[in-house]
C-alpha cells in the first residue's frame, strides 16, 4: 500500500511546491528556446554565425516583468518598511 503512504493530505503542499518549481523551469526553458536571440535550433539559423541584432536582444532582455518593476523600489512591502524605518513619520 505505497499509495496510501504518499497520497496523504500532509504531502499535498510538497507536491504543489515541486509542481510550481518544475513549471517555472519548463516555462524558462521554452522561453529560452523560442525567443532567445542567441539560441539557434535549426541548421539554417546556426549557419548564420554571430549576428549583431541589438533590437532583438533588447526585446528579449526587457520582458514584461522587468518593465513592470522598472522604477519601483526594491522592497516587498514599502509602506510597512517606511513606517518602521522613517524617523519623520509619527
Amino acid at each position: 500500500m505505497a499509495g496510501n503512504r504518499w497520497l496523504r493530505p500532509e504531502v499535498y503542499p510538497l507536491f504543489a511546491s515541486v509542481g510550481v518549481a518544475v513549471g517555472i523551469c519548463a516555462m524558462q526553458l521554452v522561453r529560452n528556446i523560442s525567443t532567445n536571440p542567441e539560441v539557434r535550433v535549426t541548421k539554417e539559423n546556426r549557419s548564420a554565425g554571430i549576428l549583431d541584432n541589438h533590437e532583438e536582444g533588447q526585446k528579449y532582455s526587457q520582458h514584461f516583468v522587468r518593465k513592470f518593476v522598472h522604477g519601483k523600489a526594491p522592497q516587498i512591502m514599502p509602506s510597512l518598511n517606511n513606517f518602521f524605518s522613517d524617523p519623520n513619520l509619527e
